[in-house]
């Protein structure tokens, strides 16, 4: 028995559910048979270079490549914390130094611009180990920090960090009140109104921001100054009618309380946001399995009074090691965050879609240790939703406070596609699964990434929140990837998929793209989205699928792939425009394929440039950044997704769509 996923509601109209419609456009670049060919072979390289990346656990995980800031923080936190080692330290200069750009610069993405903070905090990491500031690679960075603004025009992040050493005044940085942490739910400005990176980091924030340390500089800054005699020259304020000149106005009353807080209130709320911290310390030490609230937290303990062998601490410091990828020339990148669980579900669905038989032992040992990394217990989202049963999953090896949707999503999917032996554990883990993300659709119909309604307007106008997302509103993507693993589940007439059907047809572009809040950026939203619409029951014939074809089909490259610069996230003319890589490649051909374009030229060709682009070991290589942390100010290369993504596209290409109308052979009950 298949289940059946028509989704018809309102503007969504049922299909058959044999196959999405074939579209009549002819080749014009070879013979169907030549190309299936081609994509045959590259799959067969491709799913034996993927199995041989696997872990003998059963998790993959690929490299995640942000930019040097991880690197030039990790030597600031060893620096104030008196741990800074030669061997760490000559690691990190090498991989530093061979990421600065010919200008002098430092970028956060492949081919990027150079960026200002980013520059500040390599140069200061450099001169840590020992680089001298008239070396050319030195004053070429710092001549181009002073053109810039110098220390002043960098982010208030960046300045927190020479704050810790001298180098920057706390009086003039934006105010953060440990008492924050007493603020309740309802009222604006709380904790649990930012979004769960943001709340982690801000709390042991809270408590730099009232301790104000500083550590003795080993050396001054000055060539970093426009004017080392004015390094912060005054700036006019907003207007107090606007919600920026509003907010610098309450900034300007924090400072005055800072001097004036009661001290029993003070010291209490630094308490309590310490035992906020320690609850949602992770069971290897970590916090949410990401880099930047660890390294806050290990900060904000330690001017607490916890010594450095405390075991907190201890298990602390060991855990940002484990971020560390050592490579072949001594060179040390440290990871933002680590991806097993992503990664791992993302391969399962690849190498299945791939023609790999269900029962394949790796699959299966996939798929166990993917449910062992199954969510049990409550965290921060039971704020806002106390009542859910838990039953999410997380990105990385250690995040129980922080399950997140998108991968609750896609593990799902692949444990669909595995014949485990003890399929009624798999049931009963999709069964959680299921419930718990649909407990955490927001009220627009929609999904986040970690939270419900995660939307406040308040905490972007900060002025101490001048980097990056701190909020987490539903997007497209996640939206997309949840009513997908709803219709496999049989769930496309429920009103609860149904609302998000209409909320992603809602959010469609004139041009017919999707926008990706995770993945860069037109590309990765549209890809998203087609096919998890034809999977709920779309016709491909559906304007707002042959919206998103034609598009498609307008922005493909020359070559035959597929490219789009992070740059589109603030230029309109970046919008499906960049170098091909292999993952933007692919999500185009996902999106094509599942809208019955199997036929087309544009398919042929796309897939035709994986084929040739394709290593002789089966990979592929790109360079390019191609997801996304912040979009814009903070990118990320999946070093695994030019090689999954690629992979599924072919699959599908040459076997089919795996859920093509509910009556796939993975579908739920088959």
């Amino acid at each position: 028995m298949t289940a059946t996923t028509d989704g018809s509601t309102g503007a969504v109209t049922p299909r058959a559910a044999s196959a999405s419609q074939p579209s009549t456009t002819t080749a014009t670049t070879g013979t169907t048979a030549d190309t299936r060919d081609l994509a045959a072979r590259a799959i067969q390289r491709s799913t034996g270079f993927l199995l041989s990346r696997q872990d003998a656990e059963g998790w993959w995980k690929g490299d995640l490549e942000t930019n040097v800031t991880m690197d030039a923080e990790d030597l600031l936190l060893r620096q104030f914390l008196g741990i800074r080692d030669e061997k760490t330290t000559h690691a990190a200069a090498l991989f530093i130094r061979g990421e600065q750009r010919e200008d002098g610069t430092w970028a956060t993405f492949f081919g990027g611009p150079g960026e200002l903070s980013t520059t500040i905090e390599a140069y200061v990491a450099l001169r840590l180990a020992g680089d001298r500031p008239d070396e050319p690679h030195m004053a070429k960075a710092s001549a181009w920090v002073r053109e810039q603004g110098g220390i002043a025009e960098s982010r208030v992040f960046t300045r927190i960090w020479l704050a810790l050493f001298g180098w920057w005044k706390w009086d003039d940085l934006p105010e953060l009140p440990p008492e924050l942490i007493y603020f309740p739910t309802w009222v604006p400005l709380n904790i649990y109104d930012f979004g769960c990176w943001a709340r982690q980091t801000i709390v042991p924030l809270t408590i730099v921001s009232a301790k104000r340390p500083v550590r003795p500089a080993p050396f001054a800054l000055d060539e970093l100054h426009r004017d080392a005699a004015d390094p912060n020259p005054v700036k006019p304020q907003a207007p107090a009618t606007s919600w920026d000149g509003v907010f610098q106005r309450l900034d300007k009353a924090l400072h005055v309380y800072h001097k004036v807080a009661p001290r029993r209130l003070r010291k209490a709320a630094m308490n309590s946001a310490a035992r906020w911290i320690i609850e949602r310390q992770e069971n290897d030490g970590c916090w949410g399995g990401i880099q930047p609230p660890a390294v806050y937290s290990i900060i904000a303990l330690h001017l607490l009074g916890y010594d450095l062998g405390h075991p907190i601490l201890k298990a602390g410091l060991d855990s940002l090691d484990r971020f560390a990828v050592w490579r072949e020339d001594g060179a040390r990148m440290i990871e933002a965050c680590q991806s097993p669980v992503w990664d791992t579900c993302l391969a399962t669905i690849a190498l299945a879609d791939a023609g790999l038989p269900a029962d394949h032992p790796q699959l299966v040992k996939a798929a166990d240790w993917m449910l062992g990394e199954q969510v049990v217990r409550p965290g921060d989202w039971s704020v806002r939703r106390p009542e859910l049963t838990p039953g999410g999953w997380a990105f990385e090896f250690h995040n129980d406070n922080y399950p997140d949707i998108d991968d609750t999503a896609e593990v799902a999917l692949a444990l669909r596609r595995v014949a485990h032996p003890d399929q009624e554990r798999v049931e009963k883990a999709i069964e959680r699964g299921v419930r718990w993300n649909l407990g955490m659709q927001s009220k627009n119909g929609a999904w986040g990434a970690f939270d419900v309604d995660n939307t406040s307007p308040f905490p972007n106008r900060l002025p101490f929140c001048d980097f990056g997302e701190v909020i987490d509103p539903p997007s497209a993507d996640v939206t997309g990837h949840v009513v997908e693993m709803l219709a496999v589940e049989g769930r496309s007439h429920d009103p609860r998929t149904r609302r998000g059907i209409a909320w992603l047809l809602a959010e469609q572009e004139p041009s017919g793209a999707w926008f990706g809040r995770w993945g860069v950026n037109y590309l990765y939203g549209t890809g998203s989205v087609v096919p998890a619409l034809i999977t709920a029951g779309l016709p491909a014939a559906h304007p707002a699928i042959r919206r998103a074809v034609r598009w498609l089909e307008s922005v493909q490259n020359d070559d035959g792939g597929w490219g789009e610069d992070l740059r589109s996230y603030r230029d309109r003319g970046w919008v499906g425009h960049g170098t091909s890589t292999a993952s933007q490649t692919a999500w185009a051909l996902l999106a094509l394929l599942s809208a019955g374009e199997r036929e087309a030229a544009s398919v042929e060709r796309g897939v035709e440039w994986l084929a040739r682009t394709q290593a002789e070991d089966g990979s592929w290589d790109e360079p390019y950044f191609t997801g996304t942390g912040f979009p814009w100010d903070f990118s990320i290369n999946y070093h695994l997704y030019r090689q999954v993504f690629p992979l599924t596209a072919l699959g599908r290409y040459v076997n089919g769509e795996p859920f093509a109308g509910g009556s796939g052979h993975f579908a739920k009950g088959s």
